[in-house]
């Protein structure tokens, strides 16, 4: 007895072991997980079930909702109250009353006695059709409930979702309702098609990464950010997941650690997101945005993580896998759904054929006679017996049942004539419902073409998509310390303040550091770094600085020979000595010289008294000497001893021009050949840049400069003699102009315009093209495109930058083109 009491024992561990996996199974599959078949979880599904049962085209409390689903769903109010809210806010399937909450401000939703809801049109269009769902038992029982409910429409994708389950995670962001219906067309017509994520809080995203929503892949995203003046920048929305208030708080944290400077930040936020950035005197507009994405909320990295029920079990997947399952899936909901219509109609038929014979034949006076129930039915079988073989199945008792129940008065009234032509209806529905059977893709393309005329209008994307530059966060941060040396006992640090001052810096930065004896090093900046005794230069370190030189002369210990280099350090490890000299012992440097802009100086020389050269003072131009590498030996400035070095007359760059370049997909100046190339700039060069709204401003060739796309006409290397050529509409007096002018201002970073200050005032066309030709393509009194050819310069000729210029004889110009850019462009 007591053996067989011991095999029925089960460990403890086992007994956990099982009851985990069932609790893993139940979160992931019950309640964090949605099903890619309708794209909900089933807490969503019940309360859409539960809307359905009550809709009667009004609005409902929800707190009525939230009872009628607690039947079918087993937890707290609470959490279907969430989950309905976040339904409401996703503005799809809900039709909502009240104050429902804001997502940009993180407001919450009123309590649900106070708020209303309804299902939205679209969601009793495509969410429900009793006929095509699968249904289950509530889980007392009570009640049946979709397993899930026949959606046609990729509303996982719509909406998106989140949820955390034990041992995996689903995050799949929304994206935009007419590119889903686009793509599912595309898809059904074989083409290739992409989706991106479009959230309702709008802003910037960078989808270069999003790797079609698998997990591993991110998206950026940005919030817009406008110049309202030197001094005040103005948020214009919050990136997806943000809020206005923490937002705010990214910033006032990012200004108190000294990554930015701003004196304070204001949220006006109303009906549109307005959060007011005011910076601090002195502090660069262009620099603090985009230390602002690099320090801040602003910009916000997301990583999707596409997992979904499939069939009972959680899959990780990819969106565009998503579409397709979610586009067949409504293409088999459509045809289940015609094949029920054509039963419907089939059936109709028949039995409206029943009912002509029945009445038309009087078979009804022949059951006068008839003394029972079973003669009844044998009377009426026998009378349409004649006629069994037109109809498309066996007549069946219930069928002659059916006509024993018309009444006397439909007999009475019965009409052939109407009776055919519902007949003939019947037929033509028919037909058209086997014509989309045999062709049911295009019906389905009809489908998704139906509900993007009917829902389509105002959803469109929200989210712009942009390329983002990558921001390094030493060159925005803020300059917050200050750069302290002590060179004789090795140290550096922004503790030191009763040592020697070197420059600003951030406590972000790292600091290169040249020693006496030839050695350097890149170092993390702190408090207090000892890096070597008898530092001889430290200073901020930019290892994307292509423009840096640094000039030496140095002792060979070994050999006693005197040796001078240039060399610039590009990329290098950190805290690992490296030498300018061949790391010989008691080598030294006699002389050394950082130049900004690859500056060559001139030196003079002294020998020692009792050396043996015949010249014991002379002068070395580095010029000379070609740029190489920080390893490089360098060439033979003497075997002689030397008795000291010293800097005798600058010299100027080497180096030439900067290349610079401008990325017109971010906005950006750039010397790594990406864009329109603008020129080869010294320091004292300039860029002229043309804007959409008629104005022009002259600036530096900052490369920190930041331009807002949509609002630039063209860019260009600044030329005082190069002539502006220009078209626009006067909104004052409703014609069109043409000019040409000389920029004539000098002011940098203020714009100027160059059209009338009306605000119907349009730009169409500017460029500093030479000799410009362009299409002006206008409508004539017949209502007829016309297009003509012009020579810029034979229309009008050069005037102040103030003059209303020529006026155009066309009064209603389409559009202006340039078709060449003429010579010396």
């Amino acid at each position: 007895m007591e053996d067989s009491h011991l095999h029925d024992v089960l460990p403890v561990s086992g007994m956990y072991e099982n009851w985990f996996l069932e609790y893993a199974s139940y979160v992931i599959l019950e309640r964090a997980v949605p099903a890619l078949n309708d794209g909900l979880k089933p807490v969503q599904r019940r309360i859409l079930h539960a809307m359905k049962e009550m809709d009667d085209g009004r609005y409902n409390k929800v707190a009525n909702i939230i009872g009628q689903t607690m039947q079918y769903h087993p937890h707290g109010d609470a959490s279907i109250g969430d989950a309905m809210v976040g339904l409401g806010q996703k503005d799809l399937l809900i039709d909502t009353q009240g104050n429902w909450g804001d997502i940009r401000t993180g407001d919450g939703a009123a309590a649900p006695r106070y708020i209303e809801a309804r299902l939205s049109k679209f969601a009793l269009e495509v969410v429900f059709n009793p006929q095509t769902t699968e249904w289950q038992l509530s889980y007392d029982g009570r009640k049946n409930e979709p397993v899930t409910l026949p959606v046609k429409f990729p509303l996982l994708l719509a909406q998106g979702t989140e949820g955390i389950a034990v041992g995996l995670s689903t995050k799949i962001l929304p994206h935009n309702f007419i590119e889903l219906i686009k793509a599912s067309i595309d898809y059904l017509r074989g083409k290739p098609f992409e989706i991106f994520p479009d959230f309702p809080t709008g802003g910037l995203i960078d989808v270069t990464n999003y790797n079609q929503g698998r997990k591993g892949g991110k998206v950026r995203v940005r919030a817009r950010i406008e110049e309202l003046d030197s001094k005040t920048l103005v948020i214009k929305d919050v990136p997806f997941g943000v809020t206005t208030d923490g937002l705010m708080e990214s910033i006032v944290k990012a200004n108190d650690s000294g990554k930015i400077k701003i004196k304070k930040v204001t949220d006006n936020t109303a009906k549109e997101v307005e959060i007011q950035v005011a910076l601090a005197p002195g502090v660069s507009p262009d620099i603090t945005m985009s230390a602002l994405y690099a320090f801040t909320d602003c910009e916000v990295s997301i990583s999707p993580n596409a997992c979904v029920i499939i069939d009972e079990k959680p899959l990780f997947t990819s969106v565009d896998e998503m579409l397709k399952v979610c586009t067949d899936n409504t293409v088999k909901l459509l045809e289940k759904e015609l094949l029920i219509r054509r039963h419907e109609l089939m059936e109709k038929l028949l039995y409206s054929s029943l009912e002509k014979i029945f009445i038309e034949n009087r078979i009804y006076r022949d059951i006068e006679e008839a003394t029972t129930w079973e003669m009844v039915l044998q009377i009426i079988d026998e009378g349409i017996e004649p006629y069994k073989p037109q109809f498309y199945r066996e007549i069946t008792q219930d069928d002659i049942i059916k006509l024993t129940e018309i009444k006397i008065k439909r007999i009475s009234k019965y009409d052939a004539f109407k009776a055919d032509e519902l007949m003939r209806n019947l037929e033509n529905e028919l037909k058209e419902v086997e014509y989309n059977l045999e062709n049911l893709i295009e019906y389905a393309i009809s489908y998704y073409k139906n509900l993007l005329t009917k829902y389509g209008k105002g959803r469109e994307r929200k989210t712009e998509i942009r390329t983002f530059d990558v921001i390094t966060a030493t060159k925005v941060a803020a300059n917050n310390q200050k750069l302290y040396i002590n060179r004789a006992d090795g140290f550096i640090g922004y503790g030191l303040k009763k040592d020697e001052y070197i420059s600003e810096c951030s406590d972000i930065d790292d600091i290169i550091v040249f020693l006496k004896d030839g050695k350097f090093k890149v170092v993390k900046i702190a408090e207090k770094v000892f890096v070597g005794k008898d530092i001889i230069h430290a200073e901020v370190f930019n290892k994307d600085d292509e423009r840096k030189v640094y000039n030496a002369a140095y002792l060979d210990g070994e050999t006693g020979i005197t040796y001078v280099k240039r060399f610039q350090v590009g990329g290098i490890t950190r805290d690992r000595e490296n030498d300018i000299t061949r790391g010989t012992k008691h080598s030294k440097i006699w002389y050394f010289s950082a130049n900004p802009n690859g500056e060559a100086e001139t030196i003079t020389v002294q020998l020692t008294p009792a050396c043996k050269a015949k010249i014991k003072v002379f002068d070395f131009d580095f010029a000379t000497l070609a740029i190489k590498g920080r390893s490089a030996q360098g060439n033979i400035l003497t075997k002689y001893p030397v008795r000291n070095i010293k800097f005798k007359m600058a010299g100027g760059s080497t180096l030439g021009g900067l290349n610079i370049y401008y990325d017109n997909k971010i906005g950006r100046l750039n010397t790594e050949e990406r864009g329109i190339y603008l020129g080869s700039f010294q320091s004292d060069d300039k860029i002229l840049a043309l804007y959409t709204d008629g104005t022009y401003e002259i600036m530096n060739a900052d490369l920190a400069n930041r331009y807002e796309i949509a609002e630039v006409v063209s860019l260009h290397k600044f030329d005082p003699k190069a002539i502006v050529s220009a078209v626009y509409f006067d909104g004052e007096n409703e014609n069109f102009y043409i000019k040409r002018f000389l920029i004539e201002t000098t002011t940098v970073g203020k714009k100027f315009s160059f059209i009338t200050e009306h605000k119907k005032s349009k730009l169409l066309m500017a460029t500093v093209a030479e000799q410009p030709q362009i299409k002006i393509t206008s409508i004539n009194e017949a209502k007829k495109e016309v297009s003509n050819i012009y020579d810029v310069d034979l229309l009008t000729e050069v005037r102040g930058w103030k003059a209303l210029g020529t006026r155009l004889p066309q009064l209603r110009i389409k559009s202006v083109q340039i078709v060449s850019e003429g010579e010396g462009e």
